[in-house]
């Protein structure tokens, strides 16, 4: 059953939210965006409290002979859609992930194995960008370090749109892939590995940074092979002197390489606070989908089998080629999914 008094809570919260918005008071910005969140789950809830109403007249009608087929037809349909509706309230009625909206930063490294691992990186690189392609997103590369074969040395993005990072969360840890690679003359299969970091962007209200607390320094950026010199030192390297994070971009404008190292500054110190206050409140992370250790062994992609393995829900896919041009939408709905049933569990524990 779904705490009907909670549902009560909820809707008027929301009657509330609709009189603030119209009369214009507060914070007009951060109640519309509770007001958008709010607005399916009350209409779920209105559905549900008509499905109820039903079942209560339907069951009132089982007692009038002359209704009583009509209403035991109708039953079944009517407890069907109350266990649909209660089930998604449930859902809903799940703690959120304040950052699940927010755009996110995807950052991307060769891990063991060299050039076939920098040349992955590069693979990984392509199958998110076709991934948010599809989706409407914006992809834009914050920085990149190419080798001379067309890996990567490292590769920083900003993803913008709608859920990003509630999609793309789950794709945090160390992705592991399986194939003979390119410099290999003798055939065999080798083992390689990247990492992949997905933070939330983080506002300026999250994170302050004191400005005596940075280091600002501009240089001339090149790119692998000498291409994509800047004729001007245009790129910029913020070093976060407390915590000894450095950022670099390297885009034409200096202005806007300033912005953008701040965008990723900000996001890991946010995501290192949140790591933080995560370890504290659980004291066994790695029992959850989607925590962010960079540290595990999340996915392995098998070339020679056509094979990809997500380890954490045991979820195996032989459609290589799909997932790598950028199909993953039937890996993360499935860690999506087995998230949500750890939290209801827990909830409901």
């Amino acid at each position: 059953m779904v705490p009907l008094d909670r549902l009560a809570q909820i809707a008027e919260r929301f009657e509330y939210l609709e009189a603030a918005l119209a009369e214009g008071r507060g914070d007009i910005a951060a109640l519309g965006r509770e007001y958008a969140e709010l607005r399916p789950v009350v209409t779920e809830i209105a559905a549900y409290r008509a499905v109820l109403a039903e079942l209560d007249q339907t069951a009132a009608m089982l007692k009038d002979p002359e209704m009583r087929s009509l209403a035991e037809d109708e039953m079944p349909v009517l407890k069907a859609r109350r266990a649909e509706l209660e089930e998604s309230l449930r859902l809903a009625l799940l703690p959120k992930d304040a950052a699940d909206a927010r755009p996110a930063i995807l950052e991307i490294r060769p891990g063991t194995g060299g050039e076939e691992a920098a040349l992955f990186a590069a693979d990984l690189l392509r199958m998110y960008q076709r991934f948010a392609e599809a989706r409407g997103w914006r992809f834009e590369i914050v920085e990149t370090q190419e080798t001379e074969l067309g890996g990567i040395r490292e590769a920083v993005v900003n993803v913008q749109g709608d859920g990003v990072f509630a999609k793309l969360k789950y794709e945090s840890g160390v992705h592991r892939v399986q194939r003979v690679p390119a410099t290999e003359s003798g055939g065999r299969v080798h083992t390689s590995a990247a990492t992949v970091a997905v933070l939330p962007e983080a506002q300026e209200v999250d994170i302050a940074i004191d400005p005596a607390d940075i280091r600002i320094d501009t240089m001339r950026a090149s790119g692998a092979g000498g291409q994509h010199v800047n004729t001007t030192d245009s790129a910029v390297r913020i070093t976060h002197i407390p915590s000894g994070i450095v950022v670099t971009s390297a885009e034409k404008s200096q202005h806007r390489n300033r912005e953008i190292a701040m965008t990723v500054l900000r996001a890991r110190l946010f995501d290192a606070e949140r790591s933080r206050v995560d370890s504290e409140r659980s004291a066994d992370r790695r029992a959850q989908v989607g925590t962010g250790d960079r540290s595990e062994r999340i996915r392995t992609y098998n070339f020679p089998q056509g094979r990809m393995t997500d380890h954490r829900i045991n979820l195996t896919l032989y459609k290589l080629d799909q997932v790598m041009q950028g199909d993953l939408g039937e890996v993360i709905d499935a860690l999506t999914a087995d998230d949500q049933a750890r939290k209801l569990a827990e909830f409901e524990a």
